[in-house]
Protein backbone atom coordinates (compact mmCIF):
# COMPACT_ATOMS: atom_id res chain seq x y z
CA UNK A 1 0.00 0.00 0.00
CA UNK A 2 1.02 3.62 -0.34
CA UNK A 3 3.40 4.69 2.41
CA UNK A 4 2.56 7.59 4.67
CA UNK A 5 5.82 9.22 3.61
CA UNK A 6 4.93 9.06 -0.09
CA UNK A 7 1.48 10.53 0.54
CA UNK A 8 2.96 13.27 2.72
CA UNK A 9 5.59 14.09 0.11
CA UNK A 10 3.01 14.64 -2.63
CA UNK A 11 0.78 16.66 -0.32
CA UNK A 12 3.75 18.86 0.53
CA UNK A 13 4.79 19.52 -3.07
CA UNK A 14 1.28 19.86 -4.54
CA UNK A 15 1.71 23.54 -5.43
CA UNK A 16 5.04 22.88 -7.16
CA UNK A 17 4.22 19.52 -8.73
CA UNK A 18 3.65 20.68 -12.31
CA UNK A 19 7.14 22.13 -12.60
CA UNK A 20 8.17 18.69 -13.81
CA UNK A 21 6.21 19.35 -17.01
CA UNK A 22 8.13 22.58 -17.69
CA UNK A 23 11.44 20.89 -18.47
CA UNK A 24 12.39 22.02 -22.01
CA UNK A 25 13.86 18.69 -23.08
CA UNK A 26 10.58 16.88 -22.37
CA UNK A 27 8.19 19.04 -24.39
CA UNK A 28 8.25 17.02 -27.60
CA UNK A 29 7.62 13.76 -25.73
CA UNK A 30 4.82 15.35 -23.71
CA UNK A 31 3.04 16.45 -26.85
CA UNK A 32 3.20 12.92 -28.25
CA UNK A 33 2.12 11.42 -24.93
CA UNK A 34 -0.89 13.73 -24.58
CA UNK A 35 -2.09 12.74 -28.04
CA UNK A 36 -1.61 9.03 -27.31
CA UNK A 37 -3.49 9.20 -23.99
CA UNK A 38 -6.42 11.08 -25.51
CA UNK A 39 -6.57 8.64 -28.42
CA UNK A 40 -6.48 5.39 -26.43
CA UNK A 41 -9.15 6.56 -23.95
CA UNK A 42 -11.53 8.07 -26.50
CA UNK A 43 -15.17 7.31 -25.70
CA UNK A 44 -14.39 5.49 -22.44
CA UNK A 45 -15.87 5.86 -18.98
CA UNK A 46 -12.62 6.35 -17.09
CA UNK A 47 -11.55 5.89 -13.49
CA UNK A 48 -8.37 7.89 -12.97
CA UNK A 49 -6.15 6.86 -10.07
CA UNK A 50 -3.78 9.32 -8.36
CA UNK A 51 -4.93 12.24 -10.51
CA UNK A 52 -2.70 14.73 -8.70
CA UNK A 53 -3.18 18.29 -9.93
CA UNK A 54 -5.44 17.20 -12.79
CA UNK A 55 -2.87 17.75 -15.55
CA UNK A 56 -3.66 14.43 -17.18
CA UNK A 57 -7.33 14.55 -16.18
CA UNK A 58 -7.66 17.48 -18.55
CA UNK A 59 -6.07 15.45 -21.35
CA UNK A 60 -8.30 12.41 -20.74
CA UNK A 61 -11.44 14.55 -20.53
CA UNK A 62 -10.89 15.83 -24.07
CA UNK A 63 -11.91 12.50 -25.58
CA UNK A 64 -13.41 10.32 -22.82
CA UNK A 65 -17.13 10.04 -22.23
CA UNK A 66 -16.56 10.71 -18.54
CA UNK A 67 -13.77 10.76 -15.94
CA UNK A 68 -13.89 10.12 -12.21
CA UNK A 69 -10.59 11.63 -11.06
CA UNK A 70 -9.39 10.38 -7.68
CA UNK A 71 -6.51 11.03 -5.33
CA UNK A 72 -5.64 10.32 -1.70
CA UNK A 73 -4.50 13.89 -1.03
CA UNK A 74 -6.92 16.76 -0.43
CA UNK A 75 -4.16 19.17 -1.44
CA UNK A 76 -3.99 17.65 -4.92
CA UNK A 77 -7.77 17.41 -5.34
CA UNK A 78 -8.22 21.10 -4.51
CA UNK A 79 -5.80 22.03 -7.29
CA UNK A 80 -7.39 19.62 -9.76
CA UNK A 81 -10.87 20.96 -9.06
CA UNK A 82 -9.62 24.51 -9.55
CA UNK A 83 -8.61 23.79 -13.17
CA UNK A 84 -12.12 24.42 -14.40
CA UNK A 85 -12.41 21.08 -16.16
CA UNK A 86 -15.45 20.20 -18.31
CA UNK A 87 -18.69 18.75 -16.95
CA UNK A 88 -17.73 15.18 -17.86
CA UNK A 89 -15.20 15.22 -14.97
CA UNK A 90 -16.07 14.46 -11.35
CA UNK A 91 -13.76 14.04 -8.36
CA UNK A 92 -13.50 11.76 -5.34
CA UNK A 93 -11.00 11.13 -2.57
CA UNK A 94 -9.77 7.58 -2.99
CA UNK A 95 -6.78 5.46 -1.99
CA UNK A 96 -5.59 3.80 -5.20
CA UNK A 97 -4.21 0.90 -3.15
CA UNK A 98 -7.48 0.29 -1.32
CA UNK A 99 -10.29 0.54 -3.84
CA UNK A 100 -13.90 0.31 -2.61
CA UNK A 101 -16.19 -2.60 -3.54
CA UNK A 102 -18.80 -0.57 -5.42
CA UNK A 103 -16.83 0.11 -8.63
CA UNK A 104 -17.60 -3.09 -10.54
CA UNK A 105 -19.27 -2.39 -13.86
CA UNK A 106 -19.11 1.39 -13.58
CA UNK A 107 -16.07 1.98 -15.80
CA UNK A 108 -14.71 0.76 -19.11
CA UNK A 109 -11.16 1.98 -18.48
CA UNK A 110 -8.77 2.84 -15.66
CA UNK A 111 -5.95 5.35 -16.13
CA UNK A 112 -2.97 6.06 -13.88
CA UNK A 113 -0.29 8.60 -14.69
CA UNK A 114 3.11 8.25 -13.01
CA UNK A 115 1.69 5.85 -10.48
CA UNK A 116 2.98 2.42 -11.48
CA UNK A 117 6.53 3.50 -10.60
CA UNK A 118 5.41 3.86 -6.96
CA UNK A 119 4.05 0.30 -6.74
CA UNK A 120 6.65 -2.01 -5.21
CA UNK A 121 7.81 -4.76 -7.55
CA UNK A 122 6.75 -7.40 -5.03
CA UNK A 123 3.23 -5.92 -4.84
CA UNK A 124 2.56 -5.50 -8.56
CA UNK A 125 0.89 -8.86 -9.22
CA UNK A 126 -1.38 -8.36 -6.23
CA UNK A 127 -2.22 -4.85 -7.38
CA UNK A 128 -3.21 -5.99 -10.86
CA UNK A 129 -5.40 -8.68 -9.31
CA UNK A 130 -7.10 -6.03 -7.15
CA UNK A 131 -7.85 -3.91 -10.21
CA UNK A 132 -9.33 -6.92 -12.00
CA UNK A 133 -11.45 -7.93 -8.99
CA UNK A 134 -12.70 -4.44 -8.19
CA UNK A 135 -13.25 -3.12 -11.73
CA UNK A 136 -14.06 -6.20 -13.78
CA UNK A 137 -12.80 -8.46 -16.54
CA UNK A 138 -11.65 -6.92 -19.84
CA UNK A 139 -11.40 -3.40 -18.45
CA UNK A 140 -8.88 -1.29 -20.34
CA UNK A 141 -5.85 -0.30 -18.25
CA UNK A 142 -3.70 2.60 -19.42
CA UNK A 143 -0.48 3.53 -17.62
CA UNK A 144 2.03 6.27 -18.35
CA UNK A 145 5.26 6.86 -16.49
CA UNK A 146 8.86 8.01 -16.69
CA UNK A 147 11.79 6.56 -18.55
CA UNK A 148 15.05 7.22 -16.71
CA UNK A 149 17.34 9.72 -18.44
CA UNK A 150 20.55 10.90 -16.80
CA UNK A 151 20.50 14.63 -16.18
CA UNK A 152 16.71 14.93 -16.49
CA UNK A 153 15.53 12.59 -13.74
CA UNK A 154 16.44 12.72 -10.06
CA UNK A 155 19.32 10.33 -9.56
CA UNK A 156 18.65 6.90 -8.09
CA UNK A 157 19.96 6.88 -4.53
CA UNK A 158 19.66 3.18 -3.79
CA UNK A 159 18.24 -0.12 -4.93
CA UNK A 160 16.71 -2.40 -2.31
CA UNK A 161 17.02 -6.18 -2.07
CA UNK A 162 13.88 -6.73 -4.17
CA UNK A 163 15.06 -4.49 -6.99
CA UNK A 164 13.02 -1.39 -6.16
CA UNK A 165 14.84 1.88 -6.82
CA UNK A 166 14.59 4.91 -4.54
CA UNK A 167 15.28 8.62 -4.91
CA UNK A 168 15.91 11.37 -2.39
CA UNK A 169 13.77 14.41 -3.11
CA UNK A 170 13.99 17.78 -1.37
CA UNK A 171 11.07 20.22 -1.15
CA UNK A 172 11.29 24.01 -1.46
CA UNK A 173 11.19 24.15 2.33
CA UNK A 174 14.24 21.89 2.57
CA UNK A 175 12.41 18.76 3.72
CA UNK A 176 14.01 15.56 2.41
CA UNK A 177 12.00 12.48 1.44
CA UNK A 178 13.00 9.06 0.21
CA UNK A 179 10.62 8.16 -2.61
CA UNK A 180 10.16 4.78 -4.26
CA UNK A 181 10.44 5.29 -8.03
CA UNK A 182 10.91 2.32 -10.35
CA UNK A 183 11.94 2.57 -14.01
CA UNK A 184 10.95 -0.75 -15.61
CA UNK A 185 12.18 -1.86 -19.01
CA UNK A 186 9.76 -2.87 -21.77
CA UNK A 187 10.67 -6.53 -21.29
CA UNK A 188 10.02 -6.32 -17.56
CA UNK A 189 6.62 -4.70 -18.14
CA UNK A 190 5.58 -7.24 -20.75
CA UNK A 191 6.63 -10.13 -18.51
CA UNK A 192 4.87 -8.62 -15.49
CA UNK A 193 1.59 -8.08 -17.35
CA UNK A 194 1.60 -11.30 -19.37
CA UNK A 195 -0.23 -13.32 -16.70
CA UNK A 196 -2.79 -10.63 -15.87
CA UNK A 197 -3.59 -8.97 -19.18
CA UNK A 198 -4.03 -9.37 -22.92
CA UNK A 199 -3.67 -7.00 -25.86
CA UNK A 200 -0.55 -5.49 -24.26
CA UNK A 201 0.73 -2.51 -26.21
CA UNK A 202 3.81 -0.45 -25.39
CA UNK A 203 4.97 2.95 -26.56
CA UNK A 204 8.44 3.95 -25.36
CA UNK A 205 9.58 7.56 -25.76
CA UNK A 206 12.86 9.03 -24.58
CA UNK A 207 11.44 10.44 -21.34
CA UNK A 208 8.17 8.53 -20.93
CA UNK A 209 6.40 5.27 -21.69
CA UNK A 210 2.79 4.23 -22.21
CA UNK A 211 1.28 0.79 -21.69
CA UNK A 212 -2.26 -0.22 -22.52
CA UNK A 213 -3.85 -3.63 -21.99
CA UNK A 214 -7.06 -5.39 -21.04
CA UNK A 215 -7.18 -7.16 -17.70
CA UNK A 216 -8.14 -10.81 -18.01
Amino acid sequence: MITDQLAKYYATIAQQYERVYDKPERQEDLEVLRDKVADVLEGHTVLELACGTGYWTEVVAESAESVLATDINDEMLVLAQARGLPDNVTFAKLDAFNLPDDLLGKFTAVFAGFWWSHVKREDQDKYLKQLRNKLGKDILLVLIDNSYVDGSNTVIARTDLLGNTHQFRTTDAGERYEVLKNFPSDSHLRKKFAHSAREIRMKRLEYYWLLSCRLK
